[in-house]
């Protein structure tokens, strides 16, 4: 069986894009023939991920198009594929989290919504990465549908060798807080902002808040989060931004927090509370969107969002031998969901269900 994967653009790094390569070694090793082609491909992938121009492009038996950003050219030929057209539906962020920051993301967003619509009745098969997705595939008409979740590498983070220097900048009496992922209104960097100030207040002053992602995604989003932290006289040493980090570094971050924090008002599976898990970081997290699905009953979920409340649950989460052991314990329960045990039968189901 030929099973190829499209996507819009192929990075080091991205959770889609890491995602697909996973997806495409195990059903290499169920025995399946199997390729990725994208529209635009890293220089560090070429060869890795082919350029969707190629013809064997479109001659699977099963075509995968996971979805994630309006790109016309992909939707277009996957509609005009005779068999095997299977859609993996990965969230696009609602408009209006841009609306005050980018009009292109809003514009981008809106096209997106729009253009995942023109595919109803012309897939075979639609799949969300989570039941959050699923519904809106299920409201927009789409049948049948089910889920995949995200494939997610987590040995990037325990296999990652050590790093000496960053690790020793770490140990240094601070408690580090981690957050992962692009700097974005849906994440609500601000409210980790507003959230340190009550945790100074009724915790502990030795702390910090570490940033780990791309911080020129929405730059007018980043301008407000660095012009609060001005606002809140936040000590700029106590908030640290990395940007975009080697999968090394990005390893360490893990390995030296002491709990992980999310306050995003929406996601649709949000990988890095697997990579959490798999470094034993307890995690703290508000929920919403596919959060509370992601962690299944693991780590420490909170509704609605009040963020006294928030700081006061991080410092026992930190501070509370108990409890952390059993929320390590129960997050140690759910990443076995992940496996690749788990994956393989979701993806021998799948060739199953449409060969």
């Amino acid at each position: 069986m030929i099973v190829n994967q499209w996507l819009a653009a192929a990075h080091r790094g991205d959770a889609i894009g890491d995602g697909a390569r996973m997806v495409r070694d195990l059903l290499r090793r169920r025995g399946h023939t199997s390729e990725i082609f994208a529209l635009t491909v890293d220089e560090a992938l070429q060869g890795e991920v082919r350029p969707f121009a190629h013809p064997q492009a479109r001659r699977g038996d099963i075509t995968i198009l996971h979805y994630a950003l309006p790109a016309p050219a992909l939707t277009d030929a996957f509609t005009a594929l005779p068999r095997g057209r299977v859609l993996q539906y990965h969230n696009l962020t609602p408009a209006h989290f841009f609306a005050p920051y980018d009009a292109a993301l809003f514009r981008l967003m809106v096209l997106g919504r729009r253009e995942l619509a023109t595919l109803v009745g012309r897939v075979d098969l639609a799949l969300g990465v989570s039941a959050f997705n699923r519904e809106e595939l299920d409201a927009l008409g789409f049948n049948p549908t089910g889920v995949l979740p995200l494939a997610v590498d987590t040995t990037r983070i325990t296999g990652a060798p050590p790093c000496p220097a960053l690790e020793a900048v770490l140990s240094d009496g601070f408690v580090n807080i981690l957050f992962v992922g692009r700097i974005a209104p849906n994440k609500r960097i601000e409210d980790h902002l507003r959230m340190a100030e009550h945790y100074k207040r009724y915790v502990d002053t030795s702390y910090r808040f570490i940033f780990v992602g791309r911080t020129d995604a929405v730059p007018r989003y980043y301008r407000t989060v660095r012009a609060l932290m001005a606002d809140l006289r936040l000590p700029p040493e106590r908030f640290i931004f990395t940007g975009p980090v080697p999968d090394e570094e990005l390893a360490a971050y893990y390995r030296m927090a002491d709990a992980y924090v999310s306050l995003s008002e929406h996601e649709g599976f949000c990988a890095p509370l697997v990579e959490a898990m798999a470094a034993e970081v307890p995690v703290l997290a508000y929920a919403a969107g596919a959060v509370p699905e992601t962690l299944g009953g693991a780590g420490l979920l909170f509704a609605p969002k009040d963020l006294e409340f928030a700081a006061e649950a991080l410092g026992l989460l930190i501070y509370d031998e108990g409890l952390r052991d059993r929320v390590l314990a129960g997050q140690r329960r759910r990443l076995a969901h992940f496996g690749p045990a788990r994956l393989e039968r979701e993806l021998d189901d799948l060739v199953a269900r449409l060969s």
